[in-house]
């Protein structure tokens, strides 16, 4: 039963009767049909970069006034010590570089016409979007690892440095590994090989998932490798492929965010 099934089921009434309940009826009838209608927008719409990277600047803006607090930063992060620099070392000035380029970009939406969509309904549909497909990547990827007899263990983290670095990780891993690495990645081996879309396609989205996942064991703030994690982060790392390519820049972003959080800081 899809969705508007269910606000039918919930009015009382079959798909496509009209109600003559009492007015408290009809009232709450039509605010479900309202309610189907407004969903069924957020979620068919196509994505737009420039809505998606709006749609991300509370993660943005949430991990950049925070990092300047911690010992360390996300390795694809390369833009904090920039600001540093320009802000010339002085915290408040970067805090207030931070929030002038965010206001920036809004500016920018403004001018292009696109920041009508930037509204309250938009920003709760990708964070309860993202936060359901963090919970079906999780399942799954638990699954996974559980299925090969894989154990797995977490790193202790303050929750603080939980939440920043969970910002970071769901906003500037999904720049490198999805939008750079997948997408672009994609674009240019679909030009050099044509008429091999599919197959490149699916060849590319495990690739690069694996390359995501063996980054995060590379660097001077590179985990312990560890088959186990090594294998979630893969499945993670498809997961993020496919919300990407099917729904977009923001909801990944959200998704991986949210899934962090869950982990590093609650």
């Amino acid at each position: 039963m899809g969705f508007g099934g269910v606000c039918d089921r919930l009015s009382g009434a079959p798909r496509g009767w009209i109600l003559t309940g009492t007015p408290k009826e009809a009232q709450v009838a039509g605010g479900l049909r309202a309610l189907k209608q407004e969903l069924g927008k957020l979620y068919s719409a196509k994505s737009d970069p420039w809505v998606d990277l709006g749609l991300t600047l509370p993660i943005f803006l949430g991990y950049h006034l925070g990092v300047v607090f911690l010992p360390s930063r996300n390795a694809a992060d390369i833009v904090t010590s920039q600001l540093v620099r320009l802000a010339n070392f002085s915290i408040l000035a970067y805090m207030g570089l931070t929030v002038a380029l965010a206001a920036s970009f809004v500016g920018l939406l403004v001018v292009l016409g696109r920041g009508k969509k930037l509204v309250w309904k938009r920003f709760v549909g990708v964070i309860l979007e993202g936060a359901v497909y963090a919970i079906v990547m999780s399942t799954t990827a638990r699954f996974v690892v559980g299925s090969l007899h894989l154990a797995g263990t977490a790193e202790p983290r303050s929750a603080f440095s939980g939440l920043v670095m969970s910002l970071g990780a769901g906003f500037y891993e999904e720049v490198v590994f999805r939008v750079l690495l997948f997408g672009a990645g994609l674009a240019l081996l679909q030009r050099a090989i044509p008429r091999r879309e599919m197959l490149l396609g699916v060849g590319w989205a495990i690739a690069s998932a694996l390359i995501f996942s063996a980054w995060h064991y590379v660097g001077a703030y590179g985990d312990v490798f560890r088959l186990s994690s090594f294998v979630f982060r893969w499945v993670c790392g498809l997961a993020f492929v496919a919300i990407y390519r099917f729904r977009g820049f923001a909801p990944v972003v959200w998704c991986h965010a949210l899934y962090d959080i869950w982990v590093l800081a609650l």
